[in-house]
C-alpha cells in the first residue's frame, strides 16, 4: 500500500517527465544541502547554477518552471539567498516583467496582420538565403529601436501561424477547421518528411531572427535593458551611446549577417533547410483563399492592426512610456477597435507569456544566489588586477562568458557598478572608464548568444509553445548559435583590441 502511494507520488512528481529526470531533480535537491554544509555557500552556489542550466537544457522533457522553481525554493530555505533578495531582483527588473505580461499579449492581437504580411513575404522570396538574411536584418533593425523580446514575440507569432496553416492542411482538416498544431496525428508518411523539412526551415528562420535581435540590441541605448542602465551610469545619450558602441557593434553586425549567408549556403550546423514545395503550395493556396474570402470587416481589422503597429513602433522608438505600458495600450487599442470585448477572448493572449514570466522570477532567485554568494567576485578582482591595456578585451570576454551562464542584465549591473566605483575612487581615468563600459555592454550582448541563458529573447523562444513544435531544444539551440557565437565573439574581441 505504502509502496503504491510512494510510486504514485513519484509518478505525479513533475508530471510526464522521464523517470530518470525526476530522480535527477530529487538527487539535486538532496545534494545541495550536503554540499552547502560541507563546502560552503560559494561551491553550493555554483552547483545550483549548473543544476538550473541543466533544467533549462531539459526544457523539452519538462518546462523549467517546476524543477527550477524547486531549486530556487531550496536555495532560499538553506540560506543561499533570501526571499528579500529575490524580491529586490524582481523589483529591479519590473520593466521586463511588465513587458512580458503586456507586450507579448499585445503582439497576439496583431497576429492576423503579421501572418498576412509574412505569408506574402514567404511566397514571394524564394531564396532561403535571402529570406534568412531578411529575417536577421529586420530583427536587428527592429531590436535597435524596440525590445528584443518584443521582436522575438513577433517572429514566434509568425512562425506559429505559418506552421498552423501547413499542419491543418497536411492533417486533412482543411483551412477552416480548428486543430492542435502540436499534434502529429493525421500526418501521413508521405508528408512526414516534408513536415520535418518545414520544421527545420522554421527553426532556421527563428534562430536567424533571434541572433538578429542581439546584433541590433547591442547598438543603441534602448536595444537591451542593460543598455539603459549602462548609459545612465556613463551619462551617455542616444547618439553618443551609438557612436561609442559602433567600433565594436558595426563590425559584429556585418560579420553576423555574413555568417547568416555562409551557414545557409554551406548548410552548416543544421542550417540550409529549404521550404518544401508542398508547403509553398499550401501557403500560396491559403493566401489566395484568404484574399478571396476576406470580408469588409476583416479588411477593416487588418487596417486597425496596421495603425496600432505603427503606433507601437513610434511609441517604442520615442520611448513615450515604459515598454510594458505601451504593450497594454496596444491591447486596449487593438481589441477595442476590432470588437474583441469578451473576457475569454482576451485570456488566450496571456497564455504564452505568463509561464515564462513565472520562470523569469524563478531565474531571479538564481541571480540572487549569484549575488549573495559573490560567485562572480573572484573573476572581477582578477580582471582588475591585470594591466590596463589588457583589461578591455578581458572585460569583454569575462562579461560574455558570465552572461552565457547567468543573465546579461545582472552581469552588466555588477560590472558597471564596480567600474564606476573604481572611477569615483580615482583608480581609473574617465577615458579608461569609457573603454571598459563599451567592453561591458558589448560583452554582455554579443558572446552571450552562446546559450539561451544569456539572452532573455533566446530563453523566451526556447520555452515558448513553438519550440517543441519545431523541435528546438536547448542543445540544438546552442548548436545552431555556435557559428554565430564563434564569428561574432572573435570579431568583437578583435574590435576591442584594435578599434577602441
Amino acid at each position: 500500500m505504502h509502496r503504491t502511494i510512494a510510486q504514485s507520488v513519484l509518478d505525479n512528481f513533475l508530471g510526464n517527465a522521464a523517470s530518470w529526470y525526476k530522480l535527477t531533480i530529487i538527487g539535486f535537491l538532496l545534494l545541495n544541502p550536503i554540499v552547502m554544509l560541507t563546502f560552503g555557500g560559494f561551491v553550493a552556489g555554483w552547483l545550483l547554477v549548473a543544476e538550473f542550466i541543466f533544467c533549462l537544457a531539459m526544457a523539452l522533457k519538462c518546462y523549467p518552471l517546476q524543477p527550477g522553481g524547486l531549486l530556487a525554493l531550496e536555495a532560499v530555505v538553506i540560506g543561499l539567498t533570501s526571499s528579500g533578495t529575490v524580491y529586490h531582483e524582481a523589483e529591479a527588473n519590473f520593466e521586463v516583467i511588465l513587458l512580458l505580461i503586456f507586450m507579448v499579449a499585445g503582439i497576439f492581437f496583431l497576429k492576423d496582420l503579421l501572418l498576412y504580411i509574412f505569408t506574402k513575404i514567404m511566397i514571394r522570396v524564394r531564396s532561403k538565403t535571402l529570406l534568412s538574411l531578411l529575417f536577421s536584418l529586420t530583427a536587428a533593425v527592429l531590436s535597435a529601436f524596440l525590445d528584443a523580446l518584443t521582436v522575438t514575440a513577433v517572429i514566434i507569432t509568425v512562425a506559429a501561424g505559418l506552421y498552423a496553416v501547413y499542419h491543418k492542411v497536411t492533417s486533412g482538416k482543411g483551412f477552416d477547421e480548428d486543430h492542435d498544431h502540436a499534434d502529429d496525428t493525421g500526418i501521413g508518411t508521405e508528408t512526414r518528411a516534408d513536415l520535418d523539412h518545414f520544421r527545420g526551415f522554421l527553426r532556421n528562420l527563428m534562430m536567424h531572427g533571434a541572433v538578429g535581435t542581439a546584433l541590433g540590441g547591442v547598438c543603441t541605448l534602448v536595444g537591451e535593458p542593460q543598455n539603459l542602465l549602462i548609459g545612465e551610469v556613463a551619462g551617455w545619450e542616444f547618439m553618443e551611446f551609438f557612436h561609442r558602441m559602433s567600433p565594436v557593434s558595426m563590425p559584429v553586425l556585418l560579420v553576423g549577417l555574413a555568417t547568416c549567408v555562409v551557414v545557409e549556403r554551406l548548410r552548416l550546423m543544421g542550417y540550409g533547410y529549404q521550404m518544401p514545395l508542398a508547403a509553398r503550395r499550401i501557403l500560396e493556396e491559403y493566401d489566395r483563399l484568404e484574399d478571396e474570402k476576406r470580408t469588409a470587416k476583416e479588411k477593416a481589422s487588418l487596417i486597425v492592426q496596421a495603425l496600432v503597429a505603427v503606433f507601437l513602433v513610434v511609441a517604442l522608438a520615442f520611448h513615450w512610456a515604459e515598454v510594458g505600458l505601451i504593450g497594454l495600450t496596444v491591447i486596449v487599442l487593438a481589441t477595442a477597435f476590432t470588437g474583441i470585448i469578451e473576457e475569454h477572448r482576451l485570456g488566450h493572449a496571456f497564455e504564452e507569456a505568463l509561464p515564462f514570466t513565472a520562470l523569469l522570477v524563478v531565474f531571479f532567485a538564481i541571480v540572487g544566489v549569484i549575488h549573495d554568494q559573490h560567485l562572480f567576485m573572484p573573476i572581477i578582482h582578477y580582471v582588475f588586477s591585470l594591466d590596463q591595456n589588457a583589461q578591455v578585451p578581458v572585460f569583454f570576454m569575462a562579461n560574455g562568458m558570465l552572461s552565457a551562464i547567468s543573465d546579461n542584465v545582472f552581469v552588466a549591473t555588477v560590472y558597471i557598478n564596480e567600474v564606476f566605483a573604481a572611477l569615483q575612487a580615482g583608480d581609473i581615468t574617465r577615458e579608461h572608464f569609457d573603454l571598459l563600459t563599451v567592453a561591458i555592454n558589448t560583452g554582455t550582448n554579443i558572446p552571450s548568444v552562446a546559450t539561451p541563458n544569456g539572452q532573455a529573447a533566446f530563453l523566451f523562444l526556447l520555452t515558448s509553445a513553438l519550440a517543441p513544435v519545431i523541435r528546438l531544444g536547448y542543445g540544438r539551440m546552442v548548436l545552431l548559435a555556435l557559428p554565430y557565437t564563434i564569428t561574432m565573439t572573435i570579431t568583437g574581441l578583435l574590435a576591442t583590441v584594435f578599434l577602441l
